[in-house]
């Protein structure tokens, strides 16, 4: 099975066998576009020439005839905004990343209009600029004559994923699963279709939305140039739903977090769309053979992102890798706390005007303090998500499953499990957004049952909190205090 990961750093392509095993891979980063202050944007080229890249150099390497692949999956940075031409495929501007905060001020109206709560029962969502709707709205009114091309039926909207299928297919399919629909703030989660109002009140017009299918249906046929063979597209997620696939978190109360360039956890609530009264994310989990699942889910935008900025800002590391022994040879307790909102804040915070910073430095103050800072501000904001899913009755005591490059790290690993007070369990394959868009293609072509899937997932390590209480509490409110100070919305 070949998966395709489109994810917001780099993309790579994964063939995984069919026992669930990853055989070979192939990975490219590419050049992310800092415009203005709180602007992140992609050039959509970018991320189709590593898509392309990528999925020939991993079919190459694996040296398996193209005819004996199942099928492609595609899991996608979500939230992530394109326009292009429906004549040509021509992109109309920069992909609008899902870290971006332009739109913060236009939210901030929508809010005025008494649309929060119209917004959160059906999308159940906030509204706030990650979400792709404010993003499209300003593509389609910051670029001339895009709004009347646009009712014409000229442009097409996509989030990563379709945008992928779009041009793997040569323009024939234009579809999305309904996880990534579930993040544009224009979806309605409980009727399962575009929300009218919102359209509406976006001018938005219908026509540029694709078609919203199942997780796991037929997303179109590959063109056979590409790999010399076609192969169907049978099952695609937006990379966090698509963790929990490949965490294997199909029962209610099941919860994983992701660690990659945000962190992401997200809890099973099954067929119900629990909502929050604590800023949290009512989404789809995933929608298998016409069955929705539902999810609750706390987004933090910084995580791994705190490491490569450590790495390529500051400078004061050249690998990830190095972190854990540098962790290592400092107290928990140094006195260094790193809020890392360099795109604002997320759950359950929702300030986008905040902004990082360092607190408690000191002449001892060294790299080691502050590598340290950065690895637990993950861990931190973490806790804060756990925190406000518990007030809304999750229960984590069957423990937290974790995947990502991030998770790697031991000393993260364990330092979770001291401030969550649950045991958090590390499989043994970590990149679990690619194994999950795998096991969708599996679950299309019945090769897989979810029952198979549960007997895939093995632990590689479990990390059992062991901090005394006095520590933790004094170390959750160092961090809160921090927190305290770079908020800008109260």
């Amino acid at each position: 099975i070949l998966a395709i990961d489109q994810g917001t750093t780099s993309t790579r392509t994964i063939v995984f066998s069919l026992e669930g095993q990853p055989l070979t891979s192939a990975q490219q980063e590419f050049t992310q576009h800092f415009p203005k202050d709180g602007w992140v944007e992609h050039d959509p080229e970018d991320l189709w020439n590593t898509t392309l890249k990528t999925l020939k150099d991993a079919v190459a390497q694996s040296k398996i005839s193209v005819n004996e692949f199942l099928g492609i999956g595609i899991t996608n940075q979500r939230e992530t905004t394109l326009v292009w031409e429906r004549a040509t495929g021509k992109p109309l501007y920069n992909a609008i990343v899902w870290q971006d905060r332009r739109t913060t001020d236009f939210c901030k109206q929508l809010r005025t209009e008494n649309l929060s709560d119209h917004v959160q029962k059906t999308t159940g969502l906030l509204i706030d600029p990650y979400f792709s709707a404010t993003k499209l709205a300003w593509i389609l009114d910051q670029t001339p004559n895009a709004r009347e091309r646009a009712a014409r039926g000229e442009l097409l909207f996509g989030t990563v994923d379709t945008f992928l299928i779009w041009r793997l297919t040569a323009g024939k399919s234009f579809k999305t699963d309904v996880t990534n629909a579930s993040r544009t703030m224009l979806f309605n989660i409980h009727t399962q279709d575009w929300d009218e109002k919102l359209l509406q009140r976006l001018n938005i017009p219908r026509a540029m939305l694709p078609e919203v299918v199942d997780c796991d249906a037929h997303f179109g046929d590959t063109d056979p140039d590409i790999l010399g063979a076609s192969l169907p597209i049978c099952g695609v997620a937006g990379d966090q739903q698509a963790a929990l696939i490949g965490q294997a978190c199909f029962q209610p109360g099941m919860a994983k977090s992701t660690y990659g360039t945000g962190c992401f956890l997200i809890l099973n609530t099954g067929d119900k769309a629990l909502q929050s009264n604590h800023r949290l994310l009512t989404t789809i989990g995933y929608r298998l053979k016409g069955k929705t699942n539902y999810a609750m889910e706390g987004s933090i935008f910084i995580a791994g992102a705190t490491v490569q900025w450590l790495r390529d800002g500051l400078k004061i590391i050249q690998s990830a890798g190095e972190t854990e022994a540098i962790a290592e040879q400092v107290s928990l307790d140094h006195g260094v706390y790193l809020v890392p909102a360099f795109t604002g804040l997320g759950a359950p915070y929702w300030d986008p005007k905040a902004r990082g910073a360092l607190f408690g430095l000191t002449r001892d103050t060294g790299i080691r303090e502050i590598v340290s800072a950065g690895l637990q501000s993950v861990c931190y904001q973490t806790y804060d998500l756990l925190t406000a899913m518990a007030k809304d009755g999750a229960d984590f005591s069957a423990g937290l499953r974790v995947d990502g490059g991030m998770v790697a790290n031991n000393w993260v690993g364990q330092c979770l499990a001291n401030l969550l007070k649950v045991r958090v369990d590390r499989p043994k394959i970590i990149e679990t957004t690619a194994l999950g868009a795998a096991f969708l293609v599996g679950l299309h072509t019945e090769h897989f049952t979810q029952e198979k899937i549960n007997s895939f997932w093995q632990c590689d390590r479990s990390f059992e909190p062991e901090l005394n209480e006095e520590l933790r509490q004094k170390l959750i409110l160092g961090w809160e205090d921090a927190v305290s100070r770079v908020r800008v919305q109260e």
